[in-house]
């Protein structure tokens, strides 16, 4: 679904597959960043008092003060700001991944065998999941905003394979790429927000970490 593919032997802690899926920050001219800002800081201050459904994109581009034509070019719709407010989320999650300590990150001593590859699986659930909860209706709109817009989020493609490397160490001989897109789909916003509305944060935060982290349990004991 992401376009990449792991191949022969992967370590737990390894990171330099994951560089290069790393969500970079926007390079763009100070006048676009000063305008980018402005519509991002409308748009947060305007779904948080109001919802993301009841704010449309006329009422961001006048609280932001830009016109509606530099709106939509630049973010198409409101899955599109979506998407670029959750930018600095995702990079901070991605940089404790790559650069944290253990059990999310990897061990900063090469000499260190880290922490093992079930456990390192076990806190990328739990550290995703605050993230998700914390930001579920900014999710779950970049999420549906058409048939497999979950899947072209570049950050999908970051989640992925880091779940895919810790799999292909802790399941040797299983299929560790079609097993992390079975992780990742309980963490999808859509259930989550499902979840969430029917029994409460609390039960479906652990019914998702549980279902994450079966898929490696009974398939066979992680390492």
């Amino acid at each position: 679904m992401d376009g990449t593919e792991i191949t022969g032997p992967q370590s737990g802690s390894s990171s330099e597959a994951l560089e290069i899926l790393r969500t970079r920050p926007p390079q763009e001219r100070a006048d676009a960043a000063r305008n980018r800002e402005k519509v991002l800081a409308a748009a947060a201050a305007l779904f948080a008092a109001k919802g993301m459904e009841a704010v449309s994109m006329d009422a961001i581009a006048a609280a932001a003060g830009v016109g509606k034509g530099t709106l939509f070019r630049r973010f198409g719709d409101k899955s599109g700001l979506a998407v670029a407010l959750l930018d600095a989320r995702e990079r901070d999650l991605q940089e404790r991944i790559l650069t944290g300590p253990p059990p999310l990150g990897p061990s900063a001593d090469a000499r260190q065998a880290g922490a093992a590859p079930a456990e390192r699986l076990a806190a990328f659930v739990e550290a995703y999941l605050d993230y998700l909860f914390a930001h579920l209706d900014l999710v779950r709109m970049s999420e549906t905003a058409s048939t497999g817009a979950r899947y072209r989020i570049g950050s999908y493609a970051f989640w992925h394979r880091h779940v895919t490397i810790l799999l292909t160490v802790a399941l040797p001989g299983e299929d560790a790429e079609v097993l992390a897109h079975a992780v990742l789909a309980g963490l999808a916003g859509e259930v989550a927000a499902a979840l969430k509305d029917r029994y409460g944060e609390q039960r479906a935060r652990a019914a998702l970490a549980t279902a994450a982290l079966a898929v490696c349990r009974l398939s066979r004991p992680c390492g």
